[in-house]
């Protein structure tokens, strides 16, 4: 097996696996911001699977996303009784809302794709890759340079990410998938979501 066989096998069960460490961990991300630049991944295996290379233009963020409900902002203006409710009802994964999150710090970059690393009983962490579009050792990179074609702008906020789609059934094409498409909106939630 090659070293990252090995870190995978790890990170299946990592509060088993490394429980001292993963305490540390803990301790250590619930003190910090909710957004935060690292120098390199945490699981260097799923990151390199996801496209990351370790060259210029390539930034490692590491986002905290509260669980549990996700409020929308006081009414300014008045409501009937039946449309007095706060609680925004999420169609969208914990993770994506990392992805945009850790986008709104980084407005210049673009979200290559993201990856879990925790989780306790008050808050998720996700690592989001991002790529700044205007490097030159991007732009100079075929792997990677169709990011910065000007139809990839701002793919996070539009559900292009792989965990947007995934969360939007779009894993799924022909017989099974009808009521997935052109959107869920259409179908009237008829779909899987």
């Amino acid at each position: 097996m090659g070293l990252y066989k090995y870190v995978r096998e790890t990170w299946k069960k990592p509060k088993t696996n490394m429980p001292e460490l993963w305490r540390e961990r803990l301790l250590k991300w619930r003190q910090e911001p909710s957004t935060i630049r690292i120098e390199r991944p945490t699981r260097i295996d799923r990151a390199r699977s996801l496209g990351y290379k370790a060259k210029q233009g390539f930034i490692i963020v590491r986002q905290k996303v509260p669980r549990g409900g996700h409020f929308r902002g006081s009414y300014l203006g008045g409501r009937r009784s039946k449309h007095q409710r706060k609680v925004m009802i999420l169609g969208k994964s914990y993770q994506q809302i990392a992805e945009q999150r850790a986008n709104d710090k980084y407005p210049n970059c673009e979200v290559l794709n993201s990856y879990w690393v925790a989780k306790d009983g008050k808050y998720y962490w996700f690592e989001v890759i991002l790529v700044d579009k205007a490097n030159p050792a991007i732009l100079s990179d075929k792997d990677i340079n169709w990011i910065t074609q000007k139809q990839h702008k701002g793919r996070v906020y539009r559900g292009l990410t792989s965990t947007a789609r995934k969360s939007r059934g779009l894993r799924r094409k022909g017989k099974g998938a009808e009521k997935i498409r052109p959107s869920l909106r259409a179908k009237k939630r008829q779909g899987t979501n």
